[in-house]
């Protein structure tokens, strides 16, 4: 059974199951829903807890099985949390969780938490995911993207008894805010407990945000693909400059944006030979936020600017790997800013 991430509190009110498995790639919010779950346990005299954290294909998996058979002098009821950073159990742990599944349905004394990371829709069609979501409740964890990041920050204020201006002035202390965590939600968490340490209850300005709040951002090539489709000029520029400054490699940023380029081009070809466009999306894997993001732009680009932006990603790959072209920037970083931009400008007047 599937529960939203932000019903999880209201689902546990209504009484605890024996199987939970938590997926998402955002460490803050798989910890906070973990915290959640076990609080409820305790309360409830889940007292003791073992924890597996499953590496590499000869893990034991003996061990989770004699766990869940195995209570201690001291306790009735147990936790059994199972961490699979990789996702990917293998086939004796696949076999082992469809069995840890079948087993913590009609357990009273065995609470059993699995942990796992963001799953590929492939992945969340095998059977051992299939049992847990059966015999339990899955929880997916999504990050919390640029858009509803000051949302999600007004509301972690106010859970401390904090809040902005009203206004088009709070509205840029969020935004100033966001600027300055993105993509560091564990950090975002810790810039805002940190104003309910500097601060009393109540209204925080602009200035007070501004001096206490950190630049923490940390910026990936994939969200600057995604930027660059959404047409965030600035956001885009503020993003290749902390790229650098991280010491990101070029060509994985190049890779990024020119894959975008390459899969617009083949979905703009099919269109044009008469396939619709959300068949051509599937075919070509699109899923998620840029499913959106292309939906948005694919019916102002022409196949001409496309073939175009190809030429220009031939020739950055050139400048990345140290070649020199005409009429561009011998410096990669400058040459990826001319190429981002280009596409960013085009995406921007959809």
């Amino acid at each position: 059974m599937q529960v939203q991430a932000g019903q999880l509190d209201a689902h546990l009110q209504k009484g605890l199951k024996g199987l939970y498995t938590l997926h998402g790639d955002e460490p803050l919010l798989i910890q906070e829903a973990g915290d959640t779950i076990r609080a409820v346990a305790r309360s409830q005299g889940f007292t003791e807890r073992t924890v597996h954290t499953v590496g590499g294909q000869h893990y034991d998996w003996s061990e989770v099985l004699a766990s869940g058979g195995s209570l201690s002098l001291f306790a009735d009821k147990q936790i059994i949390e199972i961490r699979i950073p990789t996702g990917k159990p293998g086939r004796e742990g696949s076999q082992v969780l469809q069995q840890v599944a079948e087993q913590a349905a009609d357990s009273d004394s065995t609470l059993t938490l699995v942990v796992l990371p963001r799953l590929d829709g492939q992945t969340q069609k095998g059977a051992w995911f299939k049992a847990l979501d059966s015999f339990g409740v899955t929880v997916r964890m999504d990050s919390v993207d640029r858009t509803g990041l000051p949302q999600w920050i007004a509301q972690r204020l106010q859970a401390q008894g904090q809040n902005v201006k009203s206004g088009e002035e709070g509205q840029r202390t969020l935004r100033f805010f966001a600027d300055r965590v993105e993509g560091n939600l564990l950090a975002a968490h810790q810039e805002i407990q940190k104003l309910g340490l500097l601060y009393p209850a109540g209204e925080l300005s602009y200035e007070q945000v501004e001096k206490a709040v950190l630049n923490v951002a940390r910026y990936t090539p994939f969200k600057l693909a995604e930027a660059v489709l959404g047409g965030q000029i600035v956001r885009v520029q503020r993003m290749l400059d902390g790229l650098q400054a991280e010491g990101e490699a070029p060509v994985l940023v190049h890779w990024a944006l020119s894959e975008d380029i390459r899969t617009l081009h083949r979905i703009r070809t099919a269109m044009d030979a008469g396939r619709p466009m959300p068949m051509a999306l599937r075919e070509n894997r699109v899923w998620g936020m840029r499913e959106k993001l292309m939906e948005r732009v694919l019916p102002v680009l022409g196949s001409n600017m496309l073939g175009r932006w190809l030429d220009d990603a031939h020739t950055v790959d050139g400048i990345v790997k140290g070649l020199k072209a005409q009429g561009w920037p011998g410096d990669p970083w400058a040459a990826l800013a001319q190429m981002a931009m280009r596409v960013t400008r085009a995406c921007s007047q959809r």
